[in-house]
C-alpha cells in the first residue's frame, strides 16, 4: 500500500496519545467537557490562545485568538475558504472568467504551480472554480529534478480571487523557496489577494521539512496569508482538526460557515492537543521525533529507487524537501501512470496515477502530467523496499 495519505503509525507518538487519553479520563471535568459540553463555533478558546501565543512565540506573527478558527479536518477548512472566496458573482467587468448567463463573474483560485494536492480537485461548488500553471522543471542532479514557478506566466486577471499553494506540497514533496513565497506575496499583495497556505505537512506541526541550512526556509505572514494547520499528520487524522489562521474577518467567516453547516467542532482533538500546544511540546515533538522519523524513512526510500532502478532508465524523482511522498517521473513513458497504476495493482503494489493531480491545467495534452506517479513512504520500510523493487520490474524489467 503505496498509494494512501495515512500518516505513519509512529510509536512514541504513540505512546504520547496513550498518555493523554489517560490523562483525559482520569480527570472527569476535562473528560466532561470533551465530551459533554459543545465548543463554540470558532473553537475552543483555550485552545485558540494558546496558538496564538505558539505563533507569537514561535515565528513571531502578530496574531490573537481572532485570527483563528477551529474547522474539522484540513479538507473542509479548504472547501469552506474556497467558496468562500471564488464562485459565481454578480455584475463585475467580463473578462475570461465572465458567466454568459448572468453576466456575473465566476471567480476562480489560482494555483500557481502544478501538480498540487488532489482533494482540492472537486471542492468548488462553480464550474472552472480553479485555475493553474504549468510549472518550470529543473533538473538538479543525476535522476532528480524540482518544479518551480514560472512567473513569467503569473499574470493578474479580473476573475482571480485568491491564490493556494501548499509547502510543503503533496504529491512531489516540493518545498516552495521563500524567494517564490516572497514572489506570491507581492503578487497577492498588490492585487489585494489572499494567499492561502496549506501547511499540513509543515509549520509548525507536524514540521516534515527536510530543508537545513541554507535551504532552510521560512515561515510567510503577511497581510493577505491565510495558513491552514492540521494535526492530522502529526499523528491525530482521526480527530478531523485543523487552524485556519489568518486576517480576523476571515477566521469570523469560517466560525459562521461551521455554525450553519456543524453547528460545532468536535472537542476531542482539542483536548488531546490543547495543553501541548500550550507548553510548547508540540513542536518540540515535531521537531525531535516526528521529522527525524519520516526524515530516515525518506532516505530508506530514496536509496531503494538508487538501488533497484536501473542508472540508465529515464527517469527522475523530484527532489523531497517534505512531506511523505515520492514523486516518480518515468521521462517518455510509453504507458500512461493510469495504466502503470493497473499493472502495479495487478502485481500487489498500489500508487496513486500523476494526471489526477494537474487538475486546472488549461494545456491537457502536456505529456508530463501523464508520466508520474505518487509514492507513499509512510507504511512499514520492508513493504515501501518491496514496492519500490516491484515498481522497478514492472517499468524496467529489473
Amino acid at each position: 500500500m503505496l498509494g494512501g495519505g495515512n500518516p505513519a503509525h509512529i510509536p512514541a507518538m504513540e505512546r504520547v496519545w496513550k498518555e493523554r487519553m489517560k490523562e483525559i479520563i482520569s480527570d472527569p471535568a476535562v473528560l466532561r467537557r470533551t465530551l459533554a459540553i459543545y465548543d463554540p463555533p470558532r473553537g475552543n478558546p483555550g485552545c485558540l490562545e494558546a496558538l496564538a501565543e505558539l505563533l507569537r512565540s514561535e515565528f513571531g506573527w502578530p496574531v490573537g485568538p481572532e485570527n483563528i478558527a477551529v474547522t474539522p479536518g484540513g479538507q473542509t477548512a479548504f472547501f469552506l475558504l474556497f467558496n468562500l472566496f471564488a464562485g459565481r458573482s454578480t455584475g463585475g467587468a467580463a473578462d475570461d472568467g465572465a458567466n454568459s448567463a448572468t453576466g456575473g463573474v465566476n471567480g476562480r483560485i489560482l494555483f500557481p504551480l502544478m501538480p498540487e494536492y488532489i482533494g482540492y480537485a472537486d471542492q468548488g461548488l462553480t464550474p472552472d472554480s480553479f485555475t493553474a500553471l504549468k510549472p518550470n522543471i529543473e533538473i538538479t542532479g543525476p535522476h532528480r529534478f524540482k518544479y518551480r514557478i514560472d512567473f513569467d506566466h503569473l499574470i493578474h486577471n479580473p476573475s482571480l480571487r485568491a491564490l493556494c499553494v501548499s509547502r510543503p506540497t503533496n504529491p512531489s514533496g516540493n518545498v516552495i523557496t521563500d524567494d517564490e513565497m516572497n514572489h506570491l506575496a507581492k503578487f497577492a499583495a498588490q492585487h489585494d489577494l489572499p494567499l492561502i497556505v496549506d501547511n499540513a505537512y509543515g509549520w509548525p506541526f507536524p514540521g516534515i521539512l527536510f530543508e537545513e541550512g541554507s535551504k532552510k526556509v521560512s515561515p510567510l505572514w503577511t497581510d493577505q496569508t491565510i495558513h491552514v494547520m492540521s494535526l492530522s499528520k502529526f499523528g491525530l487524522p482521526g480527530t478531523r482538526t485543523a487552524f485556519v489562521v489568518g486576517p480576523p474577518e476571515v477566521a469570523a467567516a469560517i466560525a459562521s460557515m461551521t455554525a450553519i453547516t456543524g453547528l460545532a467542532n468536535g472537542n476531542f482533538g482539542q483536548a488531546i492537543a490543547g495543553p501541548m500546544i500550550k507548553s510548547g511540546e508540540i513542536t518540540r515533538l515535531s521537531r525531535d521525533v516526528v521529522r527525524p522519523y519520516y526524515l530516515e524513512k525518506r532516505d530508506k526510500a530514496l536509496a531503494a529507487i538508487d538501488e533497484y532502478f536501473p542508472d540508465e532508465a529515464p527517469y527522475f524523482v523530484h527532489e523531497c524537501g517534505g512531506a511523505m511522498f515520492l514523486w516518480l517521473w518515468i521521462k517518455d513513458s510509453k504507458r500512461s501512470s493510469k495504466e502503470i497504476y493497473e499493472a502495479l495493482k495487478k502485481r500487489g503494489v498500489l500508487v496513486v496515477p500523476g494526471e489526477y493531480f494537474f487538475f486546472g491545467l488549461q494545456d491537457k495534452d502536456w505529456p508530463h502530467h501523464h508520466e508520474c506517479l505518487r509514492i507513499s513512504f509512510a507504511m512499514d520500510d520492508h513493504d515501501v523496499r518491496e514496492g519500490i523493487r516491484i515498481i522497478a520490474n514492472e517499468l524496467f524489467g529489473n
